[in-house]
């Protein structure tokens, strides 16, 4: 069953980012080297990207109205999924820029919440739905 993401109010977007693409992608970095063993290997396993936005295809199948907005999606199989006959798909995690830096204009409440939203993806490729992430205190 596809893990639903966390929905936020759309905002008016910026033209551009406050931060560069090459900046956000700096912020995501400390991030990913963050997050601790034995989560970390799992990273080996997860592609992670950073996006301005949600493409029309991820609005599409991530059930987002045209009020929401999200700072982060999995795609793909979670572990607790896998079974032997199937193909390994590629597994995603996607940053969404413009949505963090609109809501978290703070640079380390941005830093902050950038490794939240890595770590809660995480958390989904690692078959942990929203209500057990909440009470492990994931957001």
């Amino acid at each position: 069953m596809p893990k639903l993401p966390r929905r936020y109010p759309r905002r008016r977007r910026p033209a551009g980012g406050a931060l560069s693409a090459t900046q956000f992608l700096d912020l995501v970095e400390r991030a990913l080297d963050s997050v601790p063993q034995p989560f970390a290997r799992a990273l080996d396993e997860v592609v992670v990207v950073a996006e301005d936005e949600p493409s029309a295809a991820q609005r599409r199948e991530s059930g987002l109205g045209p009020n929401d907005d999200l700072y982060g999606l999995f795609e793909g199989v979670p572990r607790t999924e896998w079974a032997a006959d199937w193909a390994m798909i590629p597994n995603k995690i996607t940053l969404f820029r413009f949505a963090l830096e609109e809501d978290f204009p703070d640079p380390a409440e941005l830093e902050r919440e950038v490794r939240v939203t890595v770590l809660h993806e995480l958390g989904h490729y690692l078959g942990i739905d929203d209500d057990r992430l909440h009470e492990l205190g994931a957001y």
